[in-house]
């Protein structure tokens, strides 16, 4: 009695024996998901950290605390000003220099205190944005490169049938499973890439949109001082 060995098709046997391009381009997606999940927990941290300062700073700025005393505890050197606090630092700095000037009207002392402050928004919000290319590029291209893989290595086992006489789904069965990896490890890494994207996007506009206005109302106070 003939006994047939039933095809091993557990994950790490079809990895090993799959084709070297279609290893390849799996070790690809899988550095790929790894750099991606990375950088999800760095900017999920980041954001944290920029909303709670915005929060905080927000509080003591209309809590009614004098503009010079905040100013001189941003540059004391104890705390590294960030976000909402880095665009105030930026304005009231240079406020405080073109008042010192003088021969200049009041709109050319605002003109460049808000390019300051335009400045500082625009290093703070790409700072935020670091990186958010890198998970669009990974949820766009990873479900290509896994379908790459899933067809080379289809094609590869249909090439394997040309030498056996009478081909049965058994021959062709763990080629096609072992190449169908890549596209399942191309929507692993490009799902969570994709939502983590939208994600912080939404965030990052939000928080965008909250010190522009910032900037706005900042820019009113300074002007009645300057009347």
């Amino acid at each position: 009695m003939k006994i047939e060995a039933t095809p091993d098709f557990s994950f790490l046997t079809m990895l090993a024996n799959a084709s070297f391009i279609v290893q390849l381009v799996m070790l690809l997606l899988l550095v790929a998901s790894f750099m991606s999940w990375l950088f999800i927990f760095q900017k999920m941290f980041a954001l944290r950290v920029a909303i709670k300062q915005a929060d905080e700073f927000e509080k003591e700025f209309w809590g009614g605390a004098d503009l010079n005393h905040i100013f001189q505890n941003l540059t004391s050197g104890r705390l590294t000003p960030r976000g909402m606090e880095k665009i105030f630092e930026a304005g009231f700095r240079e406020y405080a220099k073109l008042k010192k000037q003088s021969g200049l009207d009041i709109s050319s002392v605002m003109d460049g205190t808000r390019r300051a402050m335009r400045a500082a928004y625009q290093r703070e919000v790409d700072a935020l944005e670091r990186k958010l290319a890198f998970l669009a590029t990974v949820g766009s291209v990873s479900p290509y490169v896994g379908l790459f893989g899933t067809v080379w290595g289809i094609m590869n086992s249909f090439r394997g049938l040309a030498n056996v006489g009478q081909a049965t789904l058994a021959h062709v069965a763990p080629g096609i499973a072992e190449a169908l990896i890549a596209t399942a490890m191309g929507l692993f890494a490009a799902i969570p890439a994709v939502i983590a994207y939208n994600r912080y996007t939404h965030d990052i506009d939000r928080l965008a949109i909250r010190y522009e206005s910032f900037m706005e109302e900042f820019s009113n106070i300074l002007q009645r001082q300057a009347r």
